[in-house]
């Protein structure tokens, strides 16, 4: 009979800069990518490694990528996920586009060297066909995508049970846990600002994010479920306004009935297809916009480790 296979799970990026000697551009033409060397394997490679206990994939990326290259890194879109044998294990990696902010590497024994390079030069200098393909993912579209956050808010009890006006219904013990696991989450994407539609479980499921960054809370009352059912337009034209500042990255928390309709719309709009979402509470929708349209779109189904 032959061995059950194990499932492992680990996570990690192609991670860019722009280019020093370029323009300080943002196409594929104009950045460089960190390709690292392995002494225990002797190759070169993307930075992965294996997610831990109580790790979140996204968790996972920012840590080991900084394990690996010494880099601190904001996540952009989604590339892929890829999956191998190695023996009697069952490997998958998640990759993300992840741009360098700062940092220093440091040579340790599970990496020796950091080398950035050219598009072009990583190709070739990477032994792996799979980090080949991922790379040719990350430059499909331009690197410096801008990142915009559409969160669901998180759990609130049951609108049948609450008594009072249900727009001051609050989040409960686990829409808090929910709303804490969030923060770090948005802030791995890079969240800078934060909107809510004026709903108390809205405006409670982005405050943790908002007490880390210190920054006020913008009230949205167009991105209400009560006005979206009346008004879509209003909620469409506010959302292409906030999506279409560039100068920070928004987490902008609504609601079960407008968030749906209202990504099938621009999705539509922008002529993109969208991958299948649970629109759980506390999910969120990682957006990623070029010249103001929406080029990619990826789905993160809560916050919460789920192992």
């Amino acid at each position: 009979m032959a061995k059950k296979t194990n499932e492992v799970w680990a996570a990690g990026g192609v991670v860019w800069r722009p280019r020093v000697s370029g323009t300080g551009g943002v196409g594929s033409g104009d950045v460089e990518i960190a390709v690292v060397h392995r002494p225990k394997y002797d190759d070169w490679t993307l930075p992965k490694g294996k997610a831990e206990p109580g790790e979140t994939l996204i968790d996972t990326a920012v840590r080991e990528i900084a394990e690996e290259t010494g880099q601190h890194v904001v996540l952009g879109r989604h590339l892929d996920d890829v999956h191998y044998d190695l023996g009697n294990t069952r490997k998958h990696v998640r990759y993300w586009s992840a741009r360098a902010l700062d940092g220093a590497f440091v040579a340790g024994g599970e990496v020796d060297e950091l080398r950035w390079l050219s598009v072009d030069k990583a190709r070739e200098k990477l032994s792996y066909p799979l980090d080949r393909a991922i790379l040719e993912e990350f430059v499909r579209l331009p690197a410096g995508l801008h990142t915009f956050l559409l969160v669901r808010h998180a759990k609130a009890g049951r609108r049948s049970t609450y008594k009072g006006d249900d727009r001051l219904r609050p989040l409960d013990k686990l829409g808090r846990a929910q709303a804490a696991a969030l923060a770090p989450l948005l802030l791995a994407f890079g969240a800078e600002r934060v909107h809510s539609a004026d709903r108390v479980r809205c405006e409670q499921t982005l405050e943790p994010l908002r007490e880390r960054l210190g920054v006020e809370l913008h009230s949205e009352p167009d991105l209400s479920e009560e006005t979206y059912r009346t008004n879509p337009a209003a909620a469409q034209r506010r959302i292409l306004q906030l999506a279409a500042d560039t100068t920070s990255t928004r987490a902008v928390c609504s609601q079960g009935k407008v968030i749906p309709p209202l990504m099938d719309w621009w999705a539509d709009r922008d002529a993109i297809a969208l991958p299948k979402a649970s629109n759980r509470k506390g999910s969120v929708w990682v957006l990623s916009l070029h010249d103001g349209r929406l080029v990619a779109a990826d789905h993160i189904a809560g916050a919460l480790p789920t192992a």
